[in-house]
Formats: structure tokens, sequence, C-alpha cells
């Protein structure tokens, strides 16, 4: 839960999730009686399961009413409400790409992982300068759950991932970043430095990117 409880009040909640969960839709009546709490304490918790997005109502007329009183509400989990409950998609994935790569090897796994990135960045063009390119990559990691900043760093910028979905198989299967990397550096036109990676145990990935060609004075001076 995203709001802070005491352990009953939590377990309570906890519970009318699982309940909605396993029988759901559910009136505020019926979960009630399941549970044996007062509908009126299960509104309270209802209330903030809606607030947060866990949960969402439906009026629905019951088929020995059709009529007369006001519909009933009934409550189901969001999609955000039914992850609390976990999944295994990572070792699904982590089974998938070790498949992968005792039949194709390593290669294999950077084919699959180029044509994931390149699908993630695939409404990305290379703008008018790096920083204005940089920004629509950031936004397109935004747009898939990496929480993508772009922020000026020295002579550079840098793409910054504040989250990465699929860090615990990248730590398995570093193909991933490194394909990742390539995506990026070639949209941009210029060299790319990775500095840190969730993966890796840092709290963010960071992606340095020279905004100005590093040229000797010579070069600069055409001499």
């Amino acid at each position: 839960m995203t709001r802070s409880t005491g352990s009953s009040e939590g377990d309570t909640r906890r519970a009318i999730m699982r309940s909605l969960l396993t029988h759901g839709p559910l009136t505020a009546a019926a979960l009630g009686e399941r549970l044996g709490l007062s509908a009126a304490g299960v509104r309270r918790h209802l209330d903030i399961l809606l607030e947060e997005g866990l949960a969402y109502a439906e009026s629905r007329r019951s088929a020995t009413h059709t009529t007369r009183g006001r519909p009933a509400k009934y409550f189901h989990l969001t999609h955000r409400g039914r992850e609390h409950f976990g999944h295994d998609y990572d070792a699904l994935a982590g089974l998938a790409l070790e498949a992968l790569r005792r039949s194709g090897g390593s290669e294999a796994i950077r084919e699959l992982a180029r044509a994931r990135t390149e699908a993630i960045v695939g409404s990305v063009h290379r703008g008018r300068s790096v920083e204005e390119t940089a920004h629509a990559l950031a936004r397109a990691f935004d747009d898939h759950g990496y929480a993508a900043t772009v922020q000026r760093a020295g002579g550079g910028i840098q793409i910054c991932q504040h989250h990465c979905p699929v860090s615990q198989v990248a730590a398995q299967y570093p193909e991933l970043c490194e394909a990742e990397h390539e995506v990026i550096s070639e949209l941009l036109g210029t060299h790319v430095q990775p500095l840190a990676s969730i993966a890796d145990g840092h709290g963010i990935c960071t992606t340095n990117v020279p905004v100005h060609p590093t040229n000797s004075p010579d070069e600069r001076s055409g001499s």
C-alpha cells in the first residue's frame, strides 16, 4: 500500500483486496459478510483503495431489483491493484533468454535486445542537434516506464533513467544494456559513455553524451 497504515489496517485492506481478486466484483456489503466486517468499515477501506488507484467501482442493478432503488456499487481491483500480489515475469524472461543463449549464443540475445530497443525508440529520428535527439530518446524511454530525463553535465549532457523495467534480467544478460547503448549512439550520431547502471546496483542508469566534438587545437584551427 502506498498510504502509511498500522499493521491491522494494512492486513484488513489486503484481505479486502484478496477477496476482490479471488471473488470479485463484490459490493461493500458482500465484502463485509465475507470478512466479518461492517459495511461502513469496508467502505472506508474501499474509499482509500479507490483514491490510490488500486480499485474501481461500477454501478449495477441486481437481478432481483431491476427497476427500483439505487444501483449497487460493485468493486474491482485495477491492474495496479493486482500487481500487489506479484508476478513472475522476470523469471520467465530469464528462462527464455537462457534458452535463446543455448540455441543461438550471445549474438542471438544481442539481436533480440537490439530489436526491443529499436521498438522502444522507433518513433525517434535524428533531430537538428544531439541535444534535441537526446530529449526525444528520453521521452520515448519515459513512455515505456524508464522515468527518463536529460540533464546537462560538464561539456555534454546525460540521459538518465531513474527506473529500469528489466533491471533484474539485465543484470544476468548485459547484452540488453549493450544493445540499448548501441542504438542510442547510432541515433545521436556520436559515441556515448555508460556511467552507471541500475542492473549493476546503482540507483540510476546514466549515459553521458558529448554535445560538441572533442577536437584538438590544430584541428579546430584548420592547420
